[in-house]
């Protein structure tokens, strides 16, 4: 008889190299990484991975704001890890061109194992630009879609969980209400919805915390 193999917990990333795992997480907006996979960024930086991130649109105010919270998720040199792009908010479609560009450009400086992005099917439109360019420009990297809470109502089914802990949890809402003062007056951005979704999404993979974060992996291959 054969060697079983049993899996309870969850299943590790091999890498094809040595070295940190290399993360780059896109948004369309700043604060849409933070609110979609903060929690998991957090957990990322205690286990030394490699990580950078990319925001496509913002003022100057929002900007500065998205530096902030660089800093706060990402350490003091969290700036230096950012890229930042001023596309017109709400206008990516027709923008397509000049953002399909910057990913080529990114893409070139800097080949990530793990890309975070926009779902697929998020009603916001420059959203879907995000996540049709992070498709289109990685074609070898393990593309995972998270998922953004807001009036559209179009939170959907995940089917990849990462659960985080208590800590992460807290940490990840705090540095979302320090970084981002000129959204708090929106009914949607606020520390209820925020763990009221990862509170919901760790009851669904049990996680030991009871909180986590959750992704959609339409592609993923399993090697044996």
């Amino acid at each position: 008889m054969g060697r079983q193999i049993k899996q309870h917990g969850p299943l590790p990333l091999t890498l094809p190299h040595r070295g940190p795992l290399r993360v780059l997480c896109l948004g369309a907006h700043p604060d849409d990484i933070e609110i979609g996979c903060g929690a998991t960024v957090l957990e990322l930086v205690r286990q030394a991975a490699d990580l950078r991130w990319a925001v496509f649109s913002g003022d100057d105010r929002r900007a500065e704001e998205a530096s902030r919270s660089a800093r706060l998720f990402l350490g003091k040199d969290g700036a230096r890890r950012l890229v930042r792009h001023a596309f017109r908010d709400a206008h990516f479609p027709a923008q397509f061109t000049a953002i399909k560009e910057a990913f080529e450009a990114l893409a070139a400086r800097f080949r990530p194992d793990l890309i975070f992005t926009h779902f697929r099917d998020d009603r916001h439109q420059d959203h879907r630009v995000l996540s049709d360019l992070a498709w289109n420009t990685f074609r070898r990297q393990v593309v995972v879609e998270y998922e953004i809470p807001k009036w559209d109502g179009d939170l959907s089914t995940p089917n990849l969980y990462a659960p985080v802990t208590a800590r992460a949890a807290r940490r990840k809402v705090g540095f979302l209400l320090r970084a981002f003062a000129t959204q708090r007056d929106r009914d949607w951005f606020g520390e209820g919805v925020f763990f009221g979704l990862m509170r919901l999404r760790g009851m669904e993979c049990r996680a030991p915390s009871g909180f986590a974060e959750a992704f959609f992996g339409r592609k993923l291959v399993f090697r044996p």
